[in-house]
């Protein structure tokens, strides 16, 4: 398993509770699976609506068990933001 950063941004950090915090997973999904037990509730809840950078790239429509996290890598969980 790979070890890193998730970072949490507007809504996702107000439901974290956390700006970031370390995963230890192979997986996009399995970060997030981690991120939902630590985090039951409101995060859960905002996660669906998310959209997700891993080490700059957008995971765009991409299953979560297909992208693969790096050792020393960084996940950003990103909410939809209002404003035009």
């Amino acid at each position: 398993m790979a070890k890193g950063t998730v970072r949490y941004w507007a809504a996702a950090k107000a439901a974290a509770g956390i700006a970031e915090e370390p995963y230890d997973a192979t997986t996009l999904s399995q970060a997030l699976e981690a991120a939902r037990e630590r985090h039951p509730g409101e995060l859960v809840r905002v996660l669906r609506r998310c959209s997700f950078l891993v080490d700059g790239d957008p995971v765009g429509t991409r299953e979560h068990e297909t992208v693969r996290l790096a050792e020393g890598g960084t996940v950003e969980v990103l909410p939809p933001f209002a404003g035009g």
